[in-house]
């Protein structure tokens, strides 16, 4: 993690006076109503955010590809019965049920992460299984069959790549969303428990000092939306390459 690194102080111990201004000498961004330097909570709270939401973007379109992959190859009841519980999970309020769930489960950032991802991968199991059903029509499948290939490399060596355009670029549109939702569960109480820094849990602590320490809420929530921005570029320049090719 590169936080430490760049983190002039520790982001969980008090370094000053508390409710410090920005560029007041005790800290570049001020200090938090404990005394602890908000620059180094905001950048340790952005590298935990990124880095638990890029894995659990990994991990979600990797399961929701293999689903939409089996399903859109297999065919038939399978199919049927896969995006039978897929239509499921999408039909479910998200949002409401991430937040029952890492409720239940605890606070704690993988809590989080398990909440957000058990209703998060049925997207990628539908587009993925759209795009093998267009990839199974063409010509080169029937080579790759009739050259003795069987089903499990057929469907990861010849149908699956022509998938990832796809997958890619909803991975990176995918990710400020779910840097957003992570950031919610956090500022209603369900991420990582104090004194961790947690960008959600600290605009939702420094909330009281709005209107006269602005800083302490309005620093991380900048942090956020700077996050979930990089992501949707990313996800732009994406997706007009792939567009131009």
């Amino acid at each position: 993690m590169i936080a430490p690194v760049l983190a002039p102080h520790d982001p969980k111990v008090p370094i000053g006076v508390p409710l410090t201004a920005p560029f007041s000498g005790t800290g570049v961004l001020g200090t938090d109503q404990v005394g602890r330097d908000i620059l180094s909570r905001v950048l340790d709270g952005m590298s935990a955010s990124w880095l638990s939401s890029l894995l659990l973007v990994v991990v979600i379109a990797t399961v929701g590809s293999l689903v939409g992959v089996v399903a859109g190859y297999v065919g038939g009841r399978v199919d049927r019965v896969l995006m039978a519980v897929v239509d499921f999970f999408l039909a479910l309020p998200a949002a409401i049920l991430a937040v029952v769930i890492a409720a239940v489960l605890g606070p704690s950032l993988r809590n989080a992460l398990i909440a957000i991802g058990v209703l998060s991968w049925p997207y990628y199991a539908r587009l993925v299984r759209a795009e093998i059903r267009a990839i199974k029509a063409k010509p080169h499948l029937e080579a790759a069959r009739m050259a003795g290939n069987g089903h499990f490399r057929l469907m990861l060596r010849h149908l699956l790549p022509g998938a990832w355009p796809v997958i890619l670029v909803t991975v990176t549109l995918d990710l400020g969303g779910i840097i957003m939702m992570l950031a919610g569960l956090s500022f209603l109480g369900l991420g990582r428990p104090a004194p961790a820094p947690e960008l959600g849990a600290m605009a939702a602590q420094g909330l009281p000092y709005l209107l006269t320490q602005w800083w302490i809420p309005v620093f991380p929530a900048i942090a956020v939306t700077c996050l979930a921005l990089i992501a949707n570029l990313a996800g732009d320049a994406l997706r007009s390459q792939m567009k131009a090719q």
